[in-house]
């Protein structure tokens, strides 16, 4: 295994390298994306310096980002809240660990695996600025989140807990079990449409003034329905300050938004790293502050370590190990842009296509341009149009007429709508795509 380990502290101390080299597409794989070959492409530059408002608007820079994926060119994909796919290094570095790990197997499995996942682990850390005994891999963020809500310890039969219609449905679910598991009260919350900031706080203080029994809450950063991005530090604060605990649903904002941790004053939450930091689908994480650990019971099964290590709460079986071995390559991929610089032009994406429909009769946008609120995901409403099949026929009607795929969102209290979701392969010109044929569907 000193070959392996060697192996992987070459990747680690020159990650980047890996960017410079340049990839090619096998032509079965771009026959199968519906394109022609891609030829060798160049390396990522180092984004430019400056402000992140203004490097989202470089064009330039943006293009060559852009050709760092190979995305299908059949159709227009604004559905990347689902998977952000990996780009075409962190691909590379994946199916380098697949053939590694068929070549190594078990060998490996046991020998040099755990120091892998180890050095994975310690690079998501130091993403968030947190310990690595505070970070725990699991499969994704429903994973993480389930652990996490079901075996909390701070409930009694009679408290109360508390979510809100745009929680993330599983997170939902795992609430909802408790009421029968646990003898709770279950408080579920409408957020306002359209929101703001001061009218979201607002809601969550009305409602933990009318429930004083309320013990767990659950927030979600940015929500997989609109995109709405909350104000978590003062609500974490409001809840802190009535004695609330808070699980945070951040599987949508890491790489997504710009934030840090340390600012959200929250103790546990759920993270994934297949949306929006690119890793391979099927790998996130669980943060738990080292000093609230005991709140959190191990996971039944445990990983076979101490209950003092986070990672006795989880237990995720054989993994994808693979995913994890690329967890680093990702991350590397990322942060050559930065993560502000993301965020950003992510920002700048949506803002282009919510203004180019601004004043479309009937055609309402959920999610709120108020800076803060809102990442890449954003969706929106026909004036009317609030049921499942409704809204599931526009996406179609965008796909069939148009080549552009969205998906329809449900759970909302207020109706269905349709998501739209760029990432950092898309370009203004595919935007202008979408207002043209939001134009057109808001005619008929």
């Amino acid at each position: 295994m000193k070959t392996t380990l060697a192996r992987r502290r070459v990747l680690q101390g020159l990650g980047m390298s890996m960017l410079a080299a340049t990839q090619t597409v096998h032509a079965a794989q771009a026959g199968k994306a519906g394109g022609a070959v891609d030829r060798a492409i160049a390396p990522l530059p180092a984004a430019p310096t400056g402000d992140p408002t203004a490097i989202a608007t470089d064009e330039h820079y943006w293009s060559q980002v852009a050709r760092q994926y190979s995305v299908r060119r059949d159709l227009l994909n604004l559905e990347n809240g689902f998977y952000g796919i990996m780009a075409r290094p962190v691909l590379a570095e994946y199916q380098r660990n697949v053939a590694y790990l068929n070549e190594h197997n078990s060998v490996y499995l046991r020998q040099g695996f755990a120091a892998d996942a180890e050095t994975a682990r310690r690079r998501v850390a130091a993403l968030l600025g947190v310990s690595p005994e505070e970070i725990a891999l699991t499969r994704g963020a429903t994973e993480a989140l389930q652990n996490l809500i079901a075996n909390y310890r701070g409930l009694r039969p009679g408290d109360t807990v508390m979510y809100a219609d745009l929680d993330y449905d599983a997170a939902q679910q795992v609430f909802d079990s408790l009421q029968a598991r646990r003898g709770v009260k279950l408080v579920r919350i409408m957020l306002p449409e359209p929101a703001s900031r001061q009218s979201v706080i607002d809601t969550y203080a009305q409602a933990l003034q009318r429930n004083p029994g309320t013990k767990l809450l659950l927030l979600t950063h940015v929500n997989n329905k609109t995109g709405l991005a909350l104000p978590l530090a003062e609500l974490t604060a409001l809840a802190r300050a009535q004695g609330v605990d808070v699980i945070l649903d951040a599987a949508h904002a890491l790489g997504q938004i710009d934030f840090r941790l340390a600012d959200l004053g929250v103790d546990f939450a759920a993270f994934n790293l297949h949306k929006w930091i690119g890793a391979p689908l099927g790998v996130g994480f669980l943060y738990i502050r080292k000093e609230r650990l005991s709140s959190i019971a191990p996971h039944l099964l445990g990983e076979g370590v101490d209950e003092d290590d986070i990672r006795s709460r989880v237990h995720s079986g054989t993994t994808n190990t693979a995913n994890v071995m690329t967890v680093a390559a990702a991350i590397d991929f990322q942060q050559r842009i930065g993560l502000a610089n993301k965020a950003a032009r992510l920002r700048y994406l949506r803002d282009y296509w919510v203004k180019g429909v601004a004043g479309v009769k009937g055609l309402n946008i959920l999610t709120p341009d108020e800076p803060g609120m809102a990442g890449a995901i954003t969706s929106f409403r026909l004036a009317g149009q609030t049921g499942k099949a409704a809204n599931q026929a526009i996406a179609a009607r965008l796909l069939k007429e148009h080549g552009i795929f969205s998906v329809q969102r449900g759970g909302v209290e207020a109706g269905d709508c349709v998501r739209i979701t760029p990432s950092l392969f898309t370009q203004p010109a595919d935007l202008d795509r979408l207002v043209s044929a939001l134009r057109q569907i808001s005619r008929a």
